[in-house]
């Protein structure tokens, strides 16, 4: 109907192909499925095909094609076969996305408790996210424990010498062949928090301190009425925050 519009050939120009990418998470199901992943665990067929409210044939076919894709990451132990999301990239992608669409306004209907813990506290893949996470960030920054620009952010000599206060070894996380620090755009909160290398290992140090525990079906984080007011005297809110160490 159109033509063809004056200079093009009709060939694909070279470079990266988002458009299978974009094809398999177009679909539902294998969102939902993703989206489950997110919590970092591993899951068996049969969970994602209850989290996609899919079949299981229809669940081995999607989970066929997310592998062959590298979004998930299969293995067999004993008789069962799990997945798992292949590695933060694939993480960060699909919070990104999530952030897109709140933005846009393309959220689901349905709200409720459930809702409002994930929005307070929840794990991407291997770091928090919630209002938590982004309080958590907040308040390194507004210490300038953090240096940030529009492109980067990183760890100041002050920021090490508190993490090392409160007993935080980074010098396995920076060995990790990932970014060690990075920020992720809050889906609920709409403001950044931490992923990387170094979200992973205030994660780690958050359950560890047994301020809070992960939710053992879902996503959430579910802190302590102590471990709150703990997270709250380390972390304080950025508006209560003034440049001493933690």
């Amino acid at each position: 109907m159109w033509g063809r519009v004056p200079g093009q050939t009709g060939r694909m120009r070279d470079g990266p192909d988002i458009s299978r990418i974009a094809a398999l998470l177009g679909d539902p199901g294998r969102a939902a499925m993703l989206t489950a992943l997110l919590s970092g665990k591993a899951l068996t067929a049969g969970e994602l095909a209850h989290e996609a409210g899919v079949t299981p044939a229809t669940a081995s076919g999607h989970l066929a094609q997310l592998a062959e894709a590298g979004l998930v990451r299969p293995w067999k132990q004993g008789r069962h076969r799990y997945f798992a999301l292949d590695g933060p990239e694939v993480a960060g992608l699909l919070e990104t996305l999530a952030g897109l669409a709140v933005g846009k306004g393309l959220t689901r209907t349905r709200t409720g408790p459930r809702d409002a813990a994930l929005r307070e506290c929840r794990v991407c893949y291997d770091h928090l996210a919630g209002a938590r996470a982004v309080q958590l960030y907040s308040s390194l920054a507004g210490r300038g424990f953090l240096a940030v620009t529009p492109e980067t952010v990183a760890v100041t000599a002050p920021g090490e010498a508190a993490l090392a206060e409160l007993g935080l070894d980074l010098a396995p996380w920076r060995a990790r062949k990932r970014a060690f620090c990075r920020l992720c755009l809050d889906w609920s909160e709409r403001r950044p928090h931490l992923g990387g290398a170094l979200g992973a290992a205030l994660l780690d140090f958050v359950l560890e301190s047994g301020w809070a525990r992960r939710a053992r079906n879902d996503r959430r984080v579910v802190f302590s009425p102590e471990g709150g007011a703990a997270f709250d005297a380390v972390f304080p809110a950025a508006e209560s925050v003034t440049p001493a160490s933690i």
